[in-house]
């Protein structure tokens, strides 16, 4: 398939080598000729891809003339891109010039343009030999010029659909128009009906049937579709308007369009189709439909969906499923589309592969039509109809149904679009992706040009236009359990890894070694799964792949926050030097604390992604990289200065350097970096050499996200007004003053003039703000997409802002108003009424000041999650505002006052969390649904009452009072985690109880002093629990446990301290499935070739902690042949280890072992060579007690 992407690279290497591109150069006169006849011949050869593309499947010598082709291009994009870069040089050496040395150069410019004797000339010769030997081919391969039909992109509004394509839907179709054209009984004028299915099942093609049926359009007076996968309110009330009156207002306001909208639909019957509906929050569905209220009665509205949640919210019992075809109705769809008849009668021979085709697509028309396209290529040939039948691709898991569809459907992309597909097959599968990030990975790579070079359009723009376009055609798909991100089904995945073809490497670690040596020379894009250690020898052979582009680090499933990733110095210093073709750069979340000075050597560079790194400064030539456009810095929490030359990256656009703590000054000249759309961090400056607010004003292209710091260094409200931030649209805003800022007045009127436009702040934080009260316009009604609020460490404010009335306001977090005493209807807005319409969670902290919460006035219906932190003085709280309420977090508040009627009104609570409330004597809960409870540091706390048949969590820590004795007789069946700590009255009747729960995946045991037994045996029956902790209960009877009486599937034990030693317990009888051992707080054992017996052979990971006596390890290790990682802490007499690592070992981490520290550290010195050499990719951390990381 490699003429897709021949297309898409070919056009702009095209554009420029354009007479107006090449004019921007001082080129000679030579050169200028060869690069002209250069343009010609790839202008002709531009004219036959057509031809090519209908040929390459079948005619080898074709495709591989293809790929030659498309080598050709990128070698012809990369020595333009050099010329580029450097005229670019070239014009920033002579801005930094004073006036004689410019006059000087100048007339030294005129004299010597860039000349054949320069390395051009070799590169140019080079390629002009290449391109000639393709010219000479094109006779004998036939290859002739061809036009190609235009194609449309555009899946939203595409509701033409011949009628003989469909076949087995008749009687759907009939029912669903009686409901159509009936008089359903509704208590709105407009009723939904339902169209629910799996993907490609033909939600979408029946309801294109129903929408152009002669009889559903002669009843209905208006008729709209709208496809509403991004579910936008705005954007969709905008394009319902555009349907039903075929005008092109540009409206600012939701509510005039809405107005506007109700106008035109009143007394009218509407047909309106909401296509591939996946939104579930019945409140902005309300919204969106608020104006069809107004319709004549019988309106109707179709909606197609494959989830059924929010017609479950909407009261809709019978949803009208979309079934698969049957096998007779399938066999007849698979002959139309490659017979083009409904019928095997003409070709008798080719029915029963049709069936055993149809069987594998399993009734899905989507797969049916897609392979009934792809047989149809194949003409009638038995041999190609059993090719496909047996292909290997029906066994791929999950394949049987799409995988020719998805083939199907990827050919009807236009060429820019197929490329921007391929490049994602560097993405693992299941890897969710951020579409603002792959929209800067594809600006980088140059795939981002203005096709029409009219509209001038930025690439940003484009790539999410694109973006859209590949989303709406099921290319790409939301997340299922994060929606901000996004991911390729499995299926596509493999679609994408086929059509990228040799100019694509996902380097993964079933990628065989020796495959990819061997074409080394043709990757162009490569990426690599990030693991926690990534050693050089298997990425040694890359320094050979010098025409690489992209160098990707990816990660691979969850990685909790806390992980570090670790990278061999030589990657930077010895492969990075060998790709200087590089755009593409990222090593994100590795421990790097260096940057290497050499990355100034990457002239190509578009895209550096160091973003939680260990970094600390970046090199002083980081500004000769002048191409550069995005520099992702977020979260480098060591990086502490910019170099001065950062001026030099004329073409940067986006800056990222959020949660960069360290970073207190912006360089000098950075608001002359006009081309600059992202700068998420700016810091005003209180010197001379410090940015001044005002400079924002000149970078005119920020919006989107912005976080100004110290804006007590700004000195008049004139100058905030300069920034215009009114006139930005911003989605996201942080406000942060110094600490400490004494200028009340003046705060206020600076904040006042940093208000944001209204129509697209979707986030606002606020920190530190020094004045008394806030500006009118926090909390303005008119900022209808705010759905996230942050207020911190504003001491001086006496009230919060009327936040109450904001519509979607869904996050909203107040923390460090020392002040505030009462919370009332200044807060919610409104003295009577509801407030708070869509708040879900609401989060109060470190309020030393608070008193009252008085919410009676005021309902919040959808509050689900309260928190309220350290607020001590805290006593009375009116909860019968929150009906809603599913998550309760309590801590450090005084005790509350006894409220009887609260406890009723809580009846919605399903998950408590109380913490260090020392004055809480009993915690009562009437809720029967409640599945999660915490309870931590509660000194008072004597009395616990729940219903526990739904409780999945129970967690007790530092309960030293709590009397058991209430909760022995409650049954909890669903226990799933327990975790119990510092309970001096815990008693085994209780351990009982939680052990007959089957549903246990996790339970810990810890310091309970009073505990006298342990019953192991009923550990045996628990098969799913896998994670189980007993440690330091010295009371345990000695005889009974541990007697190796463990749960079947048992992965990992945390276990010591107990009363009967742990060089006493011998053989345990551990599962096979034990991979993960930790030992604990064991003052007997002196060598450990004592515990030999006891461990596992299956053991990947062991820790040794608190082994006071402990002086050697040489003996005991040796047949865990399958250890990789080994930790030893807190041992001091330890003085060895064994003479010989174990050859599987990844990790070996040492902490407070003073003796064995000195002596290791020695031996690591001595032999690291041999170390690493004998254990590739090992890493060792070796700390002593007291002593600094070696």
């Amino acid at each position: 398939m490699a003429l897709t992407l021949v297309s898409a690279v070919l056009s702009p290497v095209l554009n420029k080598l354009s007479d107006e591109a090449l004019k921007k150069f001082d080129l000679s006169q030579n050169i200028y000729s060869e690069l002209h006849k250069l343009q010609r011949t790839l202008k002709y050869i531009e004219s036959l891809l057509n031809d090519a593309s209908r040929r390459e499947t079948n005619e080898e010598s074709v495709g591989q003339w293809l790929n030659n082709l498309q080598h050709l291009a990128y070698d012809i994009d990369d020595m333009l891109d050099d010329v580029a870069t450097e005229a670019m040089g070239r014009e920033l050496d002579r801005e930094s010039e004073d006036f004689i040395t410019k006059v000087r150069n100048l007339i030294l410019t005129c004299c010597t343009k860039l000349s054949p004797s320069q390395p051009l000339h070799g590169k140019l010769d080079s390629i002009t030999n290449r391109l000639q030997d393709l010219e000479k081919q094109i006779p004998a391969l036939g290859l002739v010029v061809k036009d190609e039909k235009q194609k449309s992109n555009n899946r939203g509004y595409e509701t033409s659909l011949p009628e003989h394509d469909v076949v087995g839907r008749e009687g759907e179709k009939e029912n669903l128009i009686i409901k159509l054209l009936g008089g359903e009984s509704s208590k709105e004028n407009y009723s939904i009906i339902p169209i629910v299915g799996m993907g490609g099942v033909g939600k979408t093609t029946l309801a294109r049937l129903l929408y152009n049926d002669t009889r559903v359009k002669n009843h209905f007076e208006l008729h709209a579709w709208v496809c509403v996968s991004d579910f936008d309110i705005f954007k969709i009330s905008d394009a319902i308007f555009g349907c039903v009156t075929a005008e092109n207002n540009e409206f600012k306001d939701l509510n005039l369009l809405q107005m506007a909208l109700t106008k035109k639909v009143k007394d009218k019957r509407l047909l309106l189709v909401v296509d591939d509906v996946w939104h579930e929050n019945y409140n902005h569905w309300e919204n969106l439909v608020r104006p069809f209220r107004s319709c004549a009665p019988g309106s109707k509205i179709i909606m197609t969906t494959r989830k059924d949640q929010l017609l479950k919210k909407l009261g809709i019992d019978h949803l009208d499923r979309v079934e698969r075809l049957s096998d007779r109705d399938a066999l007849s769809l698979l002959a139309l589309h490659a017979l083009g008849v409904d019928n095997f009668d003409s070709h008798p021979t080719l029915r029963s592969k049709g069936e055993g085709i149809v069987r594998k697509c399993g009734g899905l028309p989507l797969a049916l039509k897609a392979i009934g396209r792809l047989l149809r290529t194949k003409q009638t040939d038995e041999e190609d109809w059993d090719e496909v039948l047996k292909s290997e691709i029906w066994d791929l898991e999950n394949s049987s149904e799409i995988v020719p569809a998805l083939r199907l459907s990827y050919h009807d992309l236009t060429s820019h679009l197929k490329q921007l597909f391929a490049y994602c097959s560097l993405f693992p599968k299941d890897f969710l992706f951020d579409k603002v990030e792959l929209v800067l990975l594809w600006m980088a790579e140059g795939y981002l040009l203005d096709q029409s070079r009219t509209n001038n359009k930025a690439p940003e723009d484009l790539g999410r236009e694109y973006f859209k376009k590949l989303l709406s055609r099921s290319f790409f798909q939301r997340a299922p359990n994060d929606e901000s991100f996004y991911v390729m089904h499995d299926l596509m995945n493999d679609l994408a890894t086929l059509v990228a073809g040799d100019m694509f490497l996902r380097f993964e670690q079933q990628t065989e070694t020796a495959v990819v040596e061997r074409a080394l020379v043709n990757y162009r894009h490569m990426s690599f799964v990030r693991k926690r250690y990534v050693g050089y020898q298997k990425f040694e052979a890359f320094e050979r792949a010098t025409s690489l582009r992209t160098l990707l680090a990816v990660p691979f499933g969850e990685e909790p926050w806390w992980n570090y990733f670790y990278l061999s110095n030589k990657f930077l210093d010895n492969l990075i030097p060998q790709l200087p073709l590089l755009r593409v750069l990222s090593l994100r979340r590795f421990c790097i604390r260096e940057v290497p000075e050499l990355i100034g050597n990457l002239k190509h560079l578009r895209y550096l992604n160091l973003s939680q790194t260990q970094i600390e400064n970046l090199p002083e030539n980081i500004g000769s990289l002048y191409n550069l456009q995005t520099l992702i810095l977020f979260s480098c929490k060591s990086l502490a200065k910019l170099p001065k030359s950062f001026v030099k990256l004329k073409k940067l656009r986006h800056f990222d350097i959020r949660d960069t703590p360290l970073l207190k000054k912006l360089p000098v000249g950075i608001g002359e970096l006009r081309s600059l759309h992202t700068l998420t961090k700016i810091i005003i400056g209180g010197d001379e050499d410090g940015f001044a607010i005002t400079k924002i004003q000149g970078l005119s292209n920020l919006h989107r996200e912005i976080s100004i710091e110290g804006l007590h260094n700004v000195q008049s409200a004139m100058h905030a007004q300069e920034a215009n931030l009114s006139l930005r649209r911003l989605t996201k805003l942080e406000l942060k003053w110094g600490d400490g800022s004494r200028r009340e007045t003046i705060e206020k009127e600076i904040f006042n003039e940093l208000k944001p436009h209204t129509d697209m702040l979707k986030e606002l934080k606020v920190e530190f703000y020094e004045g008394i009260e806030f500006p009118v316009w926090v909390g303005d009604p008119c900022f209808q997409k705010m759905v996230s609020v942050s207020i911190r460490d504003c001491r001086k404010c006496k009230f919060l802002p009327p936040l109450g009335q904001l519509p979607f306001l869904k996050n909203l977090f107040i923390k460090g108003m020392d002040d505030v005493k009462v919370i009332g209807s200044e807060f919610t807005g409104t003295s009577n009424g509801v407030a708070f319409d869509s708040l879900e969670i609401l989060s109060f902290e470190n309020m030393s000041g608070w008193e009252e919460w008085s919410t009676k006035e005021a309902v919040f219906p959808c509050l689900g999650e309260l928190s309220i932190k350290k607020c001590p003085k805290l006593k009375q709280v009116s909860l019968n505002a929150l009906p809603s309420l599913r998550g309760l977090d309590i801590d450090e508040c005084g005790e509350k006052e006894d409220d009887e009627d609260s406890n009723l009104l809580l009846s919605s609570l399903r998950a408590l969390k109380v913490e260090t409330c020392k004055s809480m004597e009993r915690c009562i809960l009437n809720s029967n649904i409640i599945e999660a409870l915490e309870i931590y540091d509660c000194e008072s706390l004597t009395r616990v009452s729940f219903i526990g048949q739904k409780l999945k969590l129970l967690m007790i820590f530092g309960c030293k009072k709590l009397i058991m004795e209430k909760m022995i007789n409650t049954s909890m069946p669903m226990l799933e985690y327990v975790l119990i700590s510092d309970w001096t009255n815990l008693k085994s009747q209780l351990i009982k109880v939680i052990s007959n729960s089957i549903h246990l995946t996790g339970l810990t045991i810890s310091s309970c002093q009073n505990l006298k037994s342990f019953p192991d045996l009923q550990l045996m029956n628990l098969t799913l629990l896998t994670d189980l902790e007993i440690v330091d209960c010295p009371s345990i009877d000695a005889a009974s446990f541990p007697s190796g009486n463990w749960p079947p599937n048992l992965v990992s034990l945390v276990i010591g301290g107990l009363k009967k030693p742990i060089s006493e317990w011998g053989s345990q009888n551990f599962p096979a499935s034990l991979v993960d051992l930790t030992l604990r707080n064991e003052p007997h054992v002196r060598n450990f070739s004592q515990l030999f017996r006891l461990l596992p052979s299956s053991l990947k990971t062991l820790r040794i902690y608190g082994f006071d006596n402990l002086e050697s390890l040489s003996v005991g290790l040796q047949h865990l042949t399958s250890l990789r990682h080994l930790w030893i802490w807190e041992c001091p007499k330890l003085k060895d280890l064994p003479e010989a690592l174990l050859p599987s070992l990844l990790e070996l981490n040492i902490i407070g072992c003073p003796i064995l520290t000195r002596r290791f550290w020695s031996l690591l010195v001595e032999t690291c060579r041999r170390l690493v050499f004998a254990v590739e990719a090992v890493f060792v951390s070796v700390v002593a007690a007291g002593e600094s990381e070696a």
